[in-house]
């Protein structure tokens, strides 16, 4: 019995030691992240010296060259790019629509949705019918639409807390409602942007055409210009028409890169731990939170470890994942490459979801009872308010491992949501709208989950 007790004691205190010895380096990561942070002044370098980076640009090339630079700049052990074939598609000139009401030409933002074709050279005018689902499509049928410019306009669901799950249901009528419209003859398509906010930003996004059916040219319009054009056709119903024009088009897939930096472990360089985010963006702004708060805020997670003069007993690394909007190509090549390569991969962290105050993480692969265990990492992140660590999370990027590296626990940073989809794809999405002490807290606590699972894994 002695023997037990002596045992159940040493334990007890070990555990102590422990969790005193990782609350003293957390409050070390935090303290060099908040007085000593690089990422809001990479931030401000990557949206205003490069600006938006979609795939297959010139700026995306940029980024990548510069952001190997950086990580070499931090003394990395090992910096090094993968080779990635991404679509390249370009917006074109400025797009142009506006509302017909009889004489009278009311104009509204809109841009062409991602991987989008252009209109004809005149543009397009046609009536209008508007809809609020996929389904309502099959319902009216090819007599009600054929010819007509389909304008889905379901609106976001205000009683979702996270605005993320709000964006899943309304995404679909930009995912696939210019395909599903063109099956019944539609001439285009227009999408409410998908965000709460009532303002004149267009959001735009990617869509995806059945590769053997029609291809319609589809753009997002504003919410404001949503409701405006909502409100006539109520009022007006046939008389109503609409116009608008892109010149947008695609070029051949071109060579671009995933950038990766690394920290080699000391005692199983063999297994991985990653962290990143895409560094491409939309081209309607500087994609300041969708996703450069992402890439330079994990690759600030890293810096921070480094800075500290951490040594992993895994390797650690930061990834600037290339492709994300239009394509995951550069998701889909990292974790082709790690199957290639036997890479026994730990964990993957994604941060996809803007720069605002973290609250947590979400995960998926742990068992229920794997995730109980985290009850001590709970505790060590709730002085920082961002122990909210819940099932389910990852991210496109990361999402791919899960098949290639079997036995991976994907994680996705949770920042506050609220804010998020005022921003997302619009011209809206710029520095200005970051604020550097949230980015800083972000980085910090990326940085202690990679610590805490370097350290202690998840059983």
């Amino acid at each position: 019995m002695k023997l037990k007790i002596t045992i159940l004691l040493s334990l007890f205190c070990s555990s102590l030691i422990v969790n005193a010895q990782d609350s003293l380096m957390l409050r070390k990561i935090y303290d060099e992240a908040l007085v000593n942070g690089k990422s809001y002044e990479t931030l401000h370098y990557l949206c205003k010296n490069i600006g938006p980076r979609l795939s297959g640009s010139a700026n995306a090339q940029k980024a990548v060259d510069w952001g190997k630079k950086v990580m070499e700049s931090y003394g990395f052990d090992h910096v090094f790019l993968q080779e990635v074939m991404v679509p390249h598609w370009v917006r074109g000139a400025k797009e142009e629509a506006y509302i017909i009401d009889g004489k009278n030409k009311i104009v509204v933002p809109i841009a062409a949705l991602g991987m989008s074709v252009a209109t004809p050279a005149g543009g397009l005018t046609a009536d209008v019918i508007e809809v609020h689902s996929l389904k309502q499509l099959d319902t009216l049928g090819e007599a009600a639409i054929k010819g007509k410019i389909v304008f889905f306009n379901r609106p976001f669901d205000p009683r979702f807390i996270e605005t993320l799950r709000a964006y899943g249901t309304a995404g679909d009528q930009r995912n696939m409602g210019p395909a599903a419209a063109a099956k019944y003859g539609a001439a285009g398509v227009i999408v409410r942007s998908l965000t709460e906010s009532l303002d004149n930003y267009p959001h735009t996004g990617a869509t995806r055409y059945d590769a053997n059916g029609k291809n319609v040219p589809a753009a997002a319009i504003s919410t404001k210009g949503a409701n405006q054009l909502s409100e006539l056709l109520k009022q007006k119903g046939s008389a109503i028409k609409f116009h608008f024009k892109q010149s947008c088009h695609h070029l051949p897939d071109t060579l671009s890169y995933n950038v990766v930096g690394e920290l080699k472990g000391t005692e199983n360089p063999g297994k991985f731990i990653t962290v990143g985010g895409h560094l491409d963006s939309w081209d309607l702004a500087e994609g300041a939170h969708d996703d450069g708060t992402g890439v330079m805020g994990s690759l600030e997670a890293v810096r921070v470890l480094h800075t500290l003069g951490y040594h992993p007993k895994n390797t650690i690394r930061v990834v600037f994942f290339m492709n994300e909007e239009n394509g995951d190509k550069g998701g889909i090549k990292y974790a082709e490459l790690a199957a290639q390569n036997k890479e026994d991969h730990i964990a993957a962290i994604e941060s996809d979801f803007g720069g605002f105050s973290p609250r947590g993480f979400g995960f998926t692969g742990l068992t229920p009872d794997q995730l109980k265990n985290l009850d001590s990492w709970r505790k060590l992140l709730q002085p920082y308010f961002a122990d909210r660590l819940a099932a389910g999370g990852g991210g496109s990027d990361i999402g791919p491992l899960k098949e290639k590296a079997p036995g991976i626990i994907l994680i996705g940073l949770t920042p506050d949501s609220q804010r998020y989809f005022d921003v997302h794809h619009s011209g809206n999405d710029v520095f200005e709208n970051v604020n550097k002490r949230e980015l800083e807290l972000g980085s910090a606590a990326m940085s202690a989950l990679l610590y805490l699972i370097d350290q202690h894994g998840f059983n």
